[in-house]
């Protein structure tokens, strides 16, 4: 089973009443929805997905380990539903969190967390090639490198940055992921305190194959949108030849 392990970043009622209004109350060319969620199972969203016409990235999903009942370690995992509400691919976090940052605060995600072992497929969907990714993977570009190299278009990476991480680091690196790999980067973020000792700096937001943030969620609960147009990624990597210019006789 998938147990999701944090508030949503939305409540879960506006959450689903905007996920689930049906399609014709939308806009047509909404295809895909990134999200990152929280105490809820991904059931209640697979059971409705059929009505609502869209695809959903969902994460980070806590999935039991094989030893789960041993060690009550899982993987931080990010899934895709299709429009039929069927799971059809699941990537499994590579990278884990350990870290002492400045003012003192200390994380240690592979206490209780076990590190995926492969990069997962590009996504087909309607919209285009979705690479998948979780949080801390945005700080190795090989990673989004290697799914460009694969075929993705679109980059997703729900995460939930700290509040020391996040202003410094948090939307720097989503444009600097979108440059290098001339993709659309969709950077799904939790926002607000999960606990008295750990809190989410939040600033959702998605940025163009050239760099360009092109949609933000304001300040606390929000939902941001947009337009993925297929000939803005085609015009960037037509001027732009980074991945046949590559030095393999070097990079590799």
């Amino acid at each position: 089973s998938h147990e999701l392990p944090f508030p949503v970043t939305l409540s879960l009622e506006n959450l689903l009443e905007y996920v689930l209004k049906p399609l014709g109350e939308r806009s047509s060319s909404l295809l895909l929805i990134v999200l990152v969620v929280g105490l809820v199972r991904q059931a209640r969203f697979k059971s409705h997905v059929p009505e609502t016409g869209l695809w959903l990235s969902l994460g980070g999903i806590h999935e039991r380990g094989p030893n789960w009942k041993i060690d009550k370690r899982y993987y931080n995992s990010h899934v895709i539903l299709n429009s039929d509400g069927q799971l059809v691919s699941v990537y499994r976090k590579l990278h884990l969190f350990d870290a002492d940052l400045p003012g003192g605060e200390s994380l240690r995600e592979s206490e209780f967390t076990l590190p995926g072992k492969s990069i997962t497929d590009p996504v087909s969907t309607p919209l285009g090639k979705v690479g998948l990714a979780v949080c801390y993977d945005l700080r190795f570009p090989h990673l989004s490198w290697k799914l460009r190299e694969m075929g993705a278009e679109i980059l997703t990476f729900p995460a939930a940055f700290s509040t020391t991480t996040g202003p410094a680091h948090w939307e720097v690196l989503l444009r600097a992921r979108a440059i290098e790999t001339q993709c659309w980067v969709v950077g799904a973020a939790q926002i607000g305190r999960h606990n008295p000792c750990r809190a989410s700096y939040g600033d959702a937001l998605i940025a163009d194959p050239w760099g360009r943030v092109i949609a933000r969620c304001g300040d606390g609960d929000d939902i941001c949108i947009a337009e993925l147009r297929p000939e803005t990624l085609h015009r960037v990597r037509r001027g732009m030849l980074v991945l046949q210019h590559q030095r393999k006789d070097i990079d590799s």
